[in-house]
């Protein structure tokens, strides 16, 4: 009789031909000390900007322990005697700081509100443009002023709003009477935002038209023929592809607020129209080196510090949390 055969548990040796995939080994990563020693040349290049920002920028901070040091020019550079939060107290409780931060604030909101926007808009109207020599001419026409110094700028807009200027002289041609314009608060707001829109919007254009050239072309494509049109593709394509960069500007722009233009204001204002026209950086000159009272000048300079600090962190993150694009 033949006897059954029995199977038997396979061995270990048998075991499938079929190797799992190798992982992919991450390069090695280079120490600094070598990345330094193999493009020292390209390092070298950032010296003098991170000099300039260390003594500009960053050794100027330690000076602003004077706001809470009685300071006394020729004495010690980093005041006399500690007083605490005496100045802070002093400008919290003058009325007259409150209406310069109250113009700091509308000032810097209407600079956001139309000098922000503006470029955007221009951008995408030169876009359109498919003559390249008109595009050109635009787009040179419109940063030209961005060259021009803050004076010349100054006093193109003295010549052209003087009592005997351009302006002027268009009101009597169609009968009305002579405007002073430079001497009333009320027109002080529109004069600083107009010429800040002539001068800056063309400029920031620049950034809109480079990031514009890195969409797809194919996301065009697709969107006509979906049947979407010059509008929808605008809305649907172009400003989100532009977005990021929208945000970035955005966040640096809401991180300057308060540092609205100090010396544009210093040229064009006068004690007629300082109810309209003073800012903290006027204020701050006229009560540091005009009054030598560099304490008090100090103290507001930290507290405009702070609010410009908590504003552009305020940004970052809500911008992080609801758009998912942020500097940091």
């Amino acid at each position: 009789m033949s006897t059954p055969t029995t199977l038997e548990p396979p061995s270990r040796e048998r075991r499938s031909t079929t190797t799992p995939a190798a992982k992919p080994q991450r390069p090695p990563r280079t120490s600094w000390r070598r990345a330094l020693l193999r493009d020292w040349q390209l390092y070298t290049l950032a010296i003098l900007p991170l000099l300039f920002f260390l003594i500009f920028r960053y050794l100027p901070m330690i000076g602003n322990v004077i706001a809470f040091r009685r300071f006394q020019p020729g004495g010690n550079i980093l005041g006399e005697e500690w007083v605490g939060l005496r100045y802070v107290q002093m400008f919290l409780n003058d009325p007259t700081f409150w209406n310069v931060f109250t113009n700091t604030l509308v000032l810097g909101a209407l600079t956001l509100f139309f000098c922000f926007p503006l470029p955007i808009v221009l951008a995408l109207l030169i876009n359109e443009v498919r003559n390249r020599a008109f595009k050109r001419l635009v787009q040179s026409v419109s940063y030209l002023p961005h060259f021009l110094s803050i004076v010349v700028v100054a006093g193109i807009v003295m010549q052209f709003l003087s009592m005997d200027g351009t302006v002027n002289q268009l009101i009597r041609f169609v009968g009305g009477e002579p405007i002073p314009f430079l001497q009333r608060p009320e027109w002080f707001r529109t004069i600083y935002v107009s010429s800040e829109i002539w001068q800056t919007v063309g400029w920031s254009t620049i950034l809109y038209l480079a990031a514009l050239t890195t969409i797809d072309d194919q996301l065009y494509e697709a969107a006509r023929i979906d049947g979407a049109g010059r509008w929808r593709q605008t809305w649907h394509v172009t400003l989100p592809g532009i977005r990021p960069t929208i945000i970035t500007l955005l966040i640096l722009n809401i991180g300057t607020f308060m540092a609205v233009g100090f010396e544009k204001i210093l040229l064009l204002y006068n004690p007629l129209t300082y109810p309209t026209a003073d800012v903290i950086s006027t204020y701050l000159y006229r009560m540091g080196v005009v009054s030598n009272n560099f304490s008090y000048a100090a103290a507001i300079g930290l507290f405009e510090a702070v609010i410009g600090l908590i504003m552009i962190f305020s940004a970052n993150f809500i911008s992080r949390r609801t758009v998912g694009t942020s500097l940091w």
